[in-house]
C-alpha cells in the first residue's frame, strides 16, 4: 500500500502518543553444530556478519538498504561507537537514521546497540529533529552469541514508541505514524528474522553456503 493508501485508511491528520505506548519486542535464531570446534570456527564469521552493516542490504528477498556514516556524514565500511547508519526501507518513505552508543565484542559474544538519531549528513537542519520513526529513546541491540556449540543471533527492540510528538519529529508526525503503526509493523518481523538467521548461517547472501 502507498502512501496515499496509508493515510486514507489511518486518517489525514491522524497522531498518536507515543509516551503511553512504549514497546519492546525481541527477534533471535539459533543454529547447532557438530562440535564446539566447528561452532567456534563458525562464530568467527558470525561476528562478521554483525559488524559489517553495510552487506545486510544484500539479504535475500525483500530487505532494507543500510549504510555507515561517520560523524561528519561520509560513507564507511568499518563500524565504531559513534557512527551513524542510514536506513532505507523498501517501501516509499523518508529515510530513518540510528546512532551507535555502545560495541561489545568477546570470545563468545558480540554486540552492538543503536538508537534513532539525527541525519548527519544534514547542516541546515534542526539538530533536535529525530530523523526515524522511533522516539530517541529506543533502542535496538544486534547481538550473537556462541553457547557451547550452538549460536545464537538476536535483534532486541526496546522502548520502542512513535516519534510523532513535540520537535523532535519534525514535519515527519504522520509519517512517522504511519510507518510505525503500519508498514513496519508488517515488515519487523520479516526483516529481523531474516537477519538472525543470517548470523548464525542459515541463511547466505546471494544464496552461498
Amino acid at each position: 500500500m502507498d502512501i496515499i493508501g496509508w493515510i486514507k485508511r489511518l486518517g489525514k491528520g491522524k497522531e498518536k502518543s507515543s509516551l503511553k505506548q512504549l514497546k519492546d519486542k525481541s527477534y533471535s535464531s539459533e543454529n547447532k553444530f557438530d562440535s564446539r570446534e566447528l561452532a567456534r570456527e563458525k562464530f568467527v564469521r558470525s561476528k562478521q556478519k554483525l559488524f559489517e552493516v553495510n552487506r545486510w542490504s544484500e539479504l535475500p528477498e525483500l530487505s532494507a538498504k543500510f549504510q555507515i556514516y561517520n560523524s561528519h556524514g561520509k560513507k564507511k565500511e568499518k563500524l565504531k561507537v559513534h557512527d551513524y547508519i542510514k536506513i532505507e526501507l523498501p517501501l516509499p518513505s523518508p529515510n530513518n537514521w540510528v546512532y551507535v552508543t555502545a560495541i561489545k565484542n568477546e570470545d563468545d559474544f558480540a554486540e552492538f546497540t543503536v538508537s534513532p538519531s539525527k541525519d548527519p549528513t544534514d547542516r541546515g537542519e534542526l539538530k533536535k529533529e529525530i530523523k526515524h520513526f522511533f522516539i530517541d529513546e529506543a533502542t535496538s541491540t544486534f547481538k550473537v552469541t556462541l553457547e557451547e556449540n550452538t549460536i545464537k543471533g538476536f535483534e532486541i527492540g526496546k522502548n520502542e514508541a512513535v516519534n510523532n510528538k513535540g520537535g523532535s519529529a519534525g514535519k515527519r508526525k504522520l509519517i512517522n505514524t504511519l510507518i510505525a503503526e503500519g508498514a513496519w509493523a508488517g515488515f519487523q518481523k520479516l526483516q529481523w528474522k531474516k537477519l538472525t538467521k543470517y548470523f548464525v548461517h542459515k541463511i547466505e547472501i546471494n544464496n552461498k553456503l
